[in-house]
């Protein structure tokens, strides 16, 4: 009697309405699962659309090509004799849910429709899905006649039910479901269902990989079973990095772990697992099976069909394996550099232009497209044909075949740097040192020319000269004098992203790539329209502090020793007139405060909720061994002023890789107003009531001692 089954998970890098790529990639998948025996395959979270179509959802026309891919798949002798489990969306009685379809031998055994709507963060889901509400029940779906006409079924089964099979039971989570507190796992396991599946559409944040890993050990770990984790992988044509981590775990322990960050653009994980193991593993929770006798059950689709096979005796079973995690400092080097490949490989571009300063942000940023290089050449060193097809339309040359990061850096990279008569020699050699280490093609030039031009016409038109505050001149005219030559930057950098390579006598152009980090961001900490403006800028959901421990780490991995001195010199803008030759400007002496107390006001603003008033309450603690609460009151009411004056920029920042949950960027994640009261009246005078409360208290303990 069978009683091993090999079941099948799925990353694929699917891309937002790539109808015809996605379904390639998703009978791709389906090949391999059946060519390493699986008999059940789950791919992720609306793999026929792409998770990421967002307002396209309302078009009829998304709903018509993911039933026309749909009809594909069922069509296809490749999904033959496996149960395939595809995501799609479905419009059921005029009302669209984020669906699974799960079918076998051209024939829809259940649409499962999601029951809790990711709406947080990132996601949007309730704007575009509805959630299905009616727990253990299903309606009849008539089905569209192009299905009808493949699978000669006119109805099939709508909601929340599990698939009864010869040997077992399962039963579909879909992504946020799992993190939801009464997941449908607790009561669909305590009802018999055996192999739970969860197919997901969930994105990349530093530090966040365990949060998966640990939901699901602890759901087998409490009510036995097999665990399916699927997940998209890659950039589908935004700001969020897909970052795989597929996986298959049985009663609390993991048996196959996907990668986390890859160019496979379909990667499957099977695994061989024993249902007696699952039986056994729950005969014993006592506490369980009591519950499980009062629960209320679930309808059943039965299928005629069995994951397992009659002669499995000398079938090795899978052996469980400890989880691998990545360090912060290696998620920066892998998550960032794969969505620029991405980027780069879908906006069909030839390379990228980097405006190179000599400071820690921008050496990052090359050191992420030298990264992404190692993985191209590693890639195709391991034979990976789509990489090497990819490489060869962009350095536009098909008998090219990359082998030394350096080289192909050579190809993709143009770095730039832009000297004024504020910028010192230091910072031009290290980006200079730093650009010969990573092969990039450099170039070296001086703004001078355009910002006197510039400001010539200014004091044509209106007979005044404005000047530097070191030589008179007033705040006002400082900062103008400062915000013009970052702007020329922007201008000149966009010019020989599109024709450098025409003098190069090379086909294409070039992605500029921004190099503001999360903390300046936030801060707006930059110039309206400088380089910060860009196509797109992988370090802008980074923090200072992480890309510091990047850089040490890419100096040590690449060994690049033209990162020792970036790390070592201060962070400094160079807008303003040097001294004696030396830099006197510093980013912490302009913010008024250090990153690292940057990196807290930010986590306390976004994560914590706090406003100003609550950001003081704790931060009156917190800071209590090294702060006096003036001095805290000080600092909160600092950063709220510069943050609350400076928000509009947040309208225009470039659209960056998001890796922070503390991340300032306007267009999904962070939603505020761009116009504040700066001064935040209210709220500044209820911290400085408490001050003075607690300087008052502090006053008569004082008195009290003799």
């Amino acid at each position: 009697m069978g009683r091993k089954v090999t079941v099948a998970v799925c990353a694929l890098n699917q891309w937002a309405l790539d109808f015809e790529g996605n379904l390639q990639r998703i009978l791709k998948s389906i090949e391999i699962a059946k060519r390493k025996g699986a008999r059940y395959r789950l791919g992720p979270e609306l793999e026929i659309c792409g998770y990421g179509c967002w307002d396209h959802y309302y078009e009829s026309d998304t709903l018509l090509h993911s039933l026309q891919v749909l009809a594909a798949l069922l069509e296809s002798p490749v999904t033959q004799d496996i149960i395939c489990d595809v995501g799609l969306p479905v419009m059921h009685r005029n009302v669209r849910y984020n669906c699974r379809v799960i079918f076998l031998n051209r024939k829809i055994l259940l649409i499962r429709p999601k029951m809790a709507l990711a709406n947080e963060g990132n996601y949007r889901e309730l704007r575009w899905f509805t959630p299905w509400s009616r727990n253990r029940q299903t309606e009849e779906y008539f089905l569209p006649r192009m299905i009808q006409d493949v699978t000669k079924q006119e109805t099939v089964p709508f909601g929340d039910a599990v698939l009864a099979t010869w040997d077992t039971c399962i039963g579909s989570e879909i992504c946020e479901e799992l993190w939801t507190p009464h997941s449908p796992h607790v009561d669909m396991g305590l009802d018999g269902v055996e192999i739970f599946t969860n197919a997901s559409g969930s994105h990349h944040v530093l530090r966040k990989a365990h949060a998966r890993v640990d939901l699901v050990t602890m759901a087998t770990t409490k009510n036995g079973g097999i665990y399916l984790l699927a997940n998209q992988k890659g950039c589908d044509g935004d700001r969020l990095y897909y970052d795989g981590c597929a996986l298959i775990a049985m009663n609390g322990r993991i048996f196959a772990q996907g990668a986390q960050f890859s160019l496979d653009d379909v990667e499957v994980l099977t695994a061989t697992l024993d249902l007696e193991d699952v039986r056994s593993y729950r005969a014993e929770i006592s506490s369980r099976n009591l519950a499980a006798s009062k629960v209320s059950p679930y309808p059943r689709v039965k299928v005629d069909f069995a994951l397992s096979c009659h002669e499995d005796l000398l079938e090795p079973p899978s052996e469980p394996v400890e989880w691998k995690y990545h360090s912060p400092a290696e998620e920066i080097s892998l998550g960032p550099a794969c969505w620029l490949w991405d980027f780069l490989r879908r906006s069909r571009q030839a390379g990228f232009f980097l405006p190179l300063s000599g400071g820690v942000d921008s050496a990052a940023t090359a050191c992420l497209v030298y990264s992404m290089c190692h993985q191209v050449c590693e890639a195709v060193k391991h034979g990976n044909q789509e990489v090497l097809a990819d490489v060869r339309v962009i350095v536009d040359q098909l008998s090219y075949t990359p082998q030394d990061p350096r080289e192909l850096c050579g190809r993709v990279l143009t770095t730039c740097y832009m000297a004024s008569e504020n910028s010192s020699q230091e910072t031009c050699d290290r980006a200079r040192e730093l650009a010969r280490q990573i092969g990039s093609h450099h170039i070296g030039l001086n703004i001078d020319p355009a910002v006197k031009a510039v400001m010539g016409i200014f004091s044509l038109v209106t007979g005044k000269r404005p000047l530097f505050a070191v030589h008179g001149g007033s705040s006002r005219e400082n900062l103008a004098l400062q915000n013009v030559q970052a702007r020329l930057r922007m201008v000149v950098a966009y010019l020989f992203a599109q024709l450098s390579l025409w003098a190069r006598g090379a086909h294409g152009g070039l992605l500029v790539l921004g190099s503001a980090n999360v903390d300046e961001s936030l801060l707006g900490y930059l110039t309206k329209y400088d380089c910060s403006s860009a196509d797109i800028n992988p370090i802008g959901g980074i923090s200072k502090t992480d890309l510091k421990t990047f850089v040490q780490f890419c100096l040590e991995r690449f060994q690049l020793p033209a990162l020792q001195g970036i790390l070592a010199a201060p962070a400094t803008a160079e807008l303003e007139p040097l001294t004696d030759g030396r830099v006197s400007q510093t980013d912490e002496g302009d913010m008024g405060m250090t990153y690292t107390e940057l990196s807290v006001y930010g986590r306390l603003r976004k994560i914590a909720k706090a406003g100003p008033y609550s950001m003081f309450c704790k931060l009156v603690t917190m800071w209590r061994d090294v702060c006096s609460p003036r001095q805290v009151a000080d600092g909160v009411r600092r950063f709220f002023s510069k943050y609350a004056a400076n928000r509009h920029k947040m309208t225009t920042l470039t659209p960056a890789y998001h890796a922070e949950s503390y991340g300032p960027d306007d267009n999904r994640f962070d939603l505020r107003p761009f116009l504040y009261r700066a001064g935040w009246p209210w709220q500044f005078r209820c911290i400085e009531d408490a001050v003075l409360q607690l300087e008052s208290r502090g006053r008569q303990d004082l008195d009290g001692v003799d």
